[in-house]
């Protein structure tokens, strides 16, 4: 199952970026053998400024067609490492060929395209910045995939 990280504003070379290409080629390593990745990174950015509504036109389009949406959102539900690894090979497992993390830009997701979310996950009651929230879903998608391996690296 192809991963991807749907995102509005362009992330820009520092130390964030270096932490997402760093689990995301880790995440790629491990994942390729489970059948998971590689993980691309989609950035849209709404020059005109049109908001909510106009960056979820924009995440729209950066969608690959027919694939699992998963918005990130802080009314999301909350779930553990193991759980979010077991939900990646669940679907996985039922056939998805791609799987599309949305994350809204300053002002969150558009409610509408919220709604159309197989599932909406939350990283906790904060408010966490977007270019961090990548970072650690990135982390996340890493660590998945280490669990499903059986690797070392989660320590539950």
């Amino acid at each position: 199952m192809r991963l991807h990280i749907c995102a509005v504003g362009r992330m820009r070379a520092g130390p964030e970026r270096d932490l997402l290409d760093d689990y995301l080629l880790r995440a790629d390593r491990t994942g390729r053998a489970l059948g998971l990745g590689p993980t691309t990174l989609h950035e849209v950015e709404d020059k005109k400024g049109g908001g909510p509504a106009a960056e979820a036109a924009l995440l729209e389009r950066a969608l690959p067609s027919g694939a699992l949406r998963i918005a990130l959102d802080e009314r999301g539900k909350l779930i553990g490492s193991p759980d979010f690894a077991a939900k990646l090979g669940d679907w996985r497992d039922a056939g998805r060929s791609d799987a599309a993390f949305l994350i809204g830009g300053a002002d969150g997701i558009d409610p509408a395209l919220r709604a159309t979310a197989d599932f909406t996950l939350s990283f906790g009651a904060m408010v966490w910045p977007h270019m961090l929230a990548r970072v650690m879903l990135a982390e996340q998608i890493y660590r998945a995939t280490t669990i499903l391996a059986g690797g070392p690296y989660h320590r539950a």
